[in-house]
């Protein structure tokens, strides 16, 4: 699964891999591709988005791919401005965004905006836990920041976590493995919260007025407390 980073890159724009480390002594940096077709995304010439850290020397910039190449079933890009290894180590872990246009049919799959999952219901065993509060985006994986009662819990963004987005009813269902939620309350119903309160009230309004009788003395020691 993945979705779009709104906050560190413009919101037209899709994940569509990751640099993971160098590959020989040419500038090659082999890849790890989020899209399902390669062959339109990485072809010579298409230009990339990079989110690195600031302090990277790339930190702002895009890079161009020259070619991609297959090694061993493993995806490996030659860049523009990416000559050595020293280069290509450099750029290890950047993550690579491709501009779409937002009417873009792009056939990507599992893939939406950070703003369209913003706010939508988390909900686990059909009982709603919290809301999307933000999205963070690592190099290894997506996390969803959901608001809860409890406070803001991290779900990893993954199919088996996270089996169903569905945009148009605002349900986000999360089947989350042992020990990730096991003590997250579900989130009260405002009905539910009413007719606590109500039933409240009618207890202290119906409680009898009681008379306290005074503290009594007896050899000496104190009457109870």
């Amino acid at each position: 699964m993945s979705s779009v980073n709104d906050s560190t890159t413009p919101r037209s724009q899709l994940r569509v891999g990751r640099l993971t480390k160098a590959h020989g002594l040419k500038g090659a940096i082999k890849l790890e591709l989020f899209t399902d077709d390669p062959g339109r995304r990485f072809v010579p010439g298409a230009v990339f988005t990079l989110q690195v850290p600031t302090g990277s020397p790339w930190h702002g910039k895009k890079i161009e791919l020259v070619e991609l190449r297959w090694y061993n079933q493993h995806a490996v890009g030659f860049f523009k401005d990416v000559p050595d290894r020293e280069a290509a180590e450099a750029l290890a872990k950047a993550i690579l965004w491709i501009d779409q246009d937002d009417a873009e049919q792009s056939g990507e799959e599992d893939a939406w905006y950070d703003h369209q999952l913003i706010g939508l219901a988390v909900v686990r065993d059909g009982v709603k836990i919290g809301t999307i509060a933000r999205l963070e985006h690592l190099p290894a994986q997506d996390l969803l920041i959901v608001k809860t009662p409890a406070g803001d819990v991290m779900i990893p963004f993954v199919k088996a976590i996270v089996p169903s987005v569905d945009i148009k009813t605002g349900i986000v269902t999360v089947t989350p493995p042992p020990g990730l939620l096991e003590e997250l309350p579900e989130e009260p119903d405002d009905d539910d919260e009413d007719v606590e309160n109500d039933a409240d009230t009618t207890a202290v309004t119906a409680a009898p007025e009681t008379e306290s009788e005074p503290e009594t003395e007896i050899d000496g020691a104190p009457g109870p407390s």
